[in-house]
């Protein structure tokens, strides 16, 4: 492990001994030992009440204070590198930041002709305008006051280092009575069939740079249903900076061709193509004979998600080695022709906060024929964040869309039922949900409608749902791969049914991790994953039971998943996973 890591700062010394730390405030007593690197952690009896669990510990639920699982021992001593655990210490927004970047405050939005209260105004063109404002004068934010503002049009942040703010969202309502059918058109599918894609895209409030939404809006007018990530439309917006020599997962410093095109704090994507074996894929599956054995040519639709393109900071350059911001998560080899390169100018810097969001309400909409009254979305953006917001009698309620190194904080999915209370897709990663509810539906679901919950889709890696209360929905993968993400410290009433269809592929890749998941309904349900997730780990999940929507592990074999502390409810310590890699 480099020792020197820029921004990362982070050294197998220091891992110990901040882990000491964590895992002492975590299970009241017990601390562990830091060591140099290369040798070995000790780690001194647990205190009274404390136990260590077993690899592999069934045991029930019981008085217990607090157990360390064998787990957490081992993720320890190899964070970056660990078999089943991802590490993502360093997910959202400013690398999770606890304390979100303060704007200074530009313009207020009855400076440019918004007015509370009134129900007839339309105040989306005087909030837009303000919005253009602040992003003119190179940034700022901009307030809501409280009361109830009607919006006829959807609200868009194109400007970077620009924020919303409201009074907070008890007092700051933005009333939306139109839906994005309306405002913008149609939108079907590139995958063919009758599917809007209203269901699993775009926002009411839309965070996206100007260029790349209004490319993404005339793709959608002209019926060329386009791509939606990075690299344009059609993915061919993007050249090659440099080409990175191998290196492997869990490395924060990387070797290339020629630095001269890098700059500390530039951003960046790593790109890596597959093979015609799928070597790539199966290495996101966590290799071995199930996912070598495993038909990838049919399907289409996973695909299609590749090159797997990973956005990420610059922190270092120093002669052609380079220091990135966070960890690789992969490997680099050559027969995936590692690149980094350039993408479509991001939106960084940018929020909203303090608010809510309430769609006029309507009955939910047959199942993938969502029109498009949706809340809030982050697209091709990165550092951005959201605060402090409810949505409410919405189709989709707050959505991660090639969106990276974003926060979602203190945020609200209520009203009459929604089909994605949270969609995470097309190649979102180190994203950081936290303090996230989803609350039960006001009133029956329609015939026909489904309902789902925290989504992770499309090659999407190291997103972390942290500190969530669901009154309904359910853990949802979308199939198309997705990797190496955490859920940790939830509460789920599990009542919604998981989706995708076949040609995305497997429901899970590799080093999925759920921990501490409190499962009111006991219904199983992709909560227990140790049977259909490939080197992942279950940890601390109460007793669960299959119901109606049984699945079947896409791969065979012995998948090297991990479960510990299985029929317990808040026994694991640390109880949260992604506060305690924090905590290293």
């Amino acid at each position: 492990m480099n020792d020197r890591h820029g921004y990362a700062g982070i050294t197998r010394r220091a891992l110990l001994a901040g882990a000491t730390a964590v895992a002492a405030g975590a299970v009241t007593a017990t601390t562990a030992a830091a060591a140099a690197p290369g040798t070995a952690v000790v780690f001194p009896p647990p205190a009274r009440g404390v136990r260590v669990a077993p690899s592999g510990s069934t045991a029930g639920a019981s008085a217990r204070t607090g157990e360390v699982p064998a787990l957490w021992r081992e993720f320890v001593r190899s964070p970056f590198t660990h078999p089943q655990i991802p590490y993502v210490g360093r997910s959202g927004a400013h690398r999770g930041a606890s304390r979100l970047p303060r704007r200074p405050v530009v313009t207020d939005i009855r400076d440019h002709g918004a007015v509370a209260a009134d129900g007839t105004t339309d105040c989306a063109p005087a909030i837009n305008r303000a919005i253009a404002a602040a992003g003119r004068a190179g940034g700022g934010t901009v307030t809501i006051p409280p009361g109830t503002f009607r919006i006829d049009g959807l609200i868009h942040i194109g400007h970077s280092n620009v924020v919303l703010r409201g009074a907070g969202r008890g007092r700051t309502t933005l009333y939306a009575t139109r839906n994005l059918t309306e405002l913008i058109g149609a939108y079907g599918s590139r995958y063919g069939g009758d599917k809007s894609s209203w269901s699993w895209a775009g926002g009411l409030i839309w965070l996206a740079p100007t260029a790349r939404w209004h490319s993404l809006v005339a793709a959608i007018r002209a019926k060329a249903w386009p791509f939606e990530g990075w690299t344009g439309n059609s993915r061919d917006a993007w050249r090659t900076l440099t080409t990175v020599e191998p290196a492997r997962q869990g490395s924060w410093t990387v070797t290339v061709a020629d630095a001269s095109a890098l700059r500390p704090g530039a951003l960046v994507l790593l790109r890596l193509a597959d093979d015609a074996g799928h070597t790539l894929l199966e290495h996101m599956s966590g290799g071995g004979p199930g996912p070598e054995a495993y038909f990838w040519d049919d399907k289409t639709k996973l695909t299609s998600y590749v090159p797997y393109e990973w956005p990420v900071r610059v922190a270092q350059v120093r002669g052609r080695r380079v220091t990135l911001e966070r960890p690789l998560p992969l490997d680099v080899r050559p027969e995936w022709d590692p690149r980094l390169t350039t993408h479509v100018e991001e939106l960084t810097g940018s929020g909203v906060e303090g608010l809510t969001l309430e769609a006029v309400e309507t009955p939910q909409s047959p199942h993938l024929l969502d029109k498009g009254h949706n809340g809030v979305v982050l697209q091709c953006a990165y550092d951005c964040w959201v605060d402090d917001v409810t949505v409410r009698h919405v189709d989709n309620g707050f959505g991660l869309v090639a969106a990276s190194a974003c926060t979602l904080r203190r945020t609200t999915v209520a009203g009459r039922g929604s089909h994605h209370p949270y969609f995470c897709r097309e190649g979102s990663h180190d994203n950081l949900i936290e303090d996230f509810t989803v609350e039960e539906r006001t009133v029956p679901a329609p015939a026909g409608t489904q309902l789902h919950g925290i989504n992770v889709e499309g090659l999407s890696s190291y997103n972390v749902w942290s500190r969530g209360d669901m009154r309904m929905g359910t853990f949802d993968s979308h199939r198309g791969l997705p990797f190496a993400n955490v859920r940790t410290d939830i509460t789920v009433d599990n009542d919604g049914r998981h989706g995708g269809d076949a040609s995305a592929g497997p429901l899970f890749g590799a080093r999925f991790t759920h921990w501490n998941i409190r499962v009111t309904n006991g219904r199983a349900g992709l909560m227990k994953i140790d049977g259909l997730a490939p080197r992942s780990a279950t940890v601390g999940v109460n007793e669960v039971t299959e119901f109606d929507q049984i699945d079947v592990p896409d791969f065979t074999g012995d998948l090297r998943s991990r479960l510990e502390l299985y029929g317990t409810t808040d026994v694991v310590r640390p109880r949260n996973l992604y506060e305690a890699q924090r905590g290293l």
